[in-house]
């Protein structure tokens, strides 16, 4: 699926949700971060430049809020010469990914760009998983809610299934397990907490996913 067919074929969505005190926060919280983490988002574009060369950054068209598409930017975890059009899915042992790119998915610094899509309004701080278009199909029986509210850099799906690469079962289709168990999980998870949430309740989500991310959080143990 493209942005034409996502355009054409749209997710019907009642409205979308923010608030002008949301996205000040926004705004304030993307502009403080973005300076205070300069030098480490440098320090890792370098790296990333001496282990693979142009670019460092990835770009990909995700879902916004109602359902409108934008480019979401990441730093770049495969190397060069990855197949654009490969699995829509990170895995474990991905063999798309680079040393630097391992170390990039399991602290989840590779998402850092996206303070720059907060920035812009296309994503906030704290908001559901900007899906993308290959998933675009899931938005249906009633989880077509979830975009309502504009995508977020963290929340609580985000935290929940930070280690989500582990959840995959080796004898299963990813593709297929990603469709039938973990979106419909996260839009449980999305559609309990967004309808009641406060800016109290994003700044504990806020304070969680720092910790999740800068603190020591070890991936859950794989079974067998």
């Amino acid at each position: 699926m493209n942005a034409l067919d996502v355009t054409m074929h749209r997710p019907a969505v009642a409205g979308t949700s923010h608030g002008i005190a949301r996205r000040a926060m926004d705004i304030i919280l993307a502009a403080a971060a973005g300076m205070a983490l300069a030098p480490l988002m440098l320090l890792i574009a370098v790296a990333l430049f001496v282990e693979g060369g142009w670019p460092v950054l990835f770009a990909q068209t995700r879902l916004g809020a109602g359902a409108k598409p934008f480019r979401m930017y990441k730093f770049r975890k495969f190397k060069t010469t990855a197949d654009p059009f490969g699995l829509a899915l990170t895995m474990n042992d991905d063999s798309r990914m680079t040393r630097i790119g391992r170390f990039l998915a399991a602290t989840k610094l590779d998402e850092l760009p996206q303070l720059w899509n907060v920035f812009t309004g296309d994503m906030a701080i704290v908001g559901p998983r900007p899906e993308s278009l290959a998933f675009a199909d899931c938005f249906r029986g009633g989880n077509e809610a979830v975009l309502q509210w504009k995508p977020g850099l963290l929340g609580p799906t985000q935290v929940l299934f930070r280690h989500e690469a582990c959840f995959y079962p080796p004898s299963l289709d990813p593709l297929l397990f990603y469709r039938e168990v973990l979106f419909p999980a996260k839009a449980t998870i999305d559609l309990a907490y967004y309808p009641r949430r406060t800016i109290a309740s994003d700044l504990v989500w806020i304070m969680r996913g720092f910790r999740a991310v800068f603190g020591v959080s070890l991936p859950p143990a794989a079974s067998g």
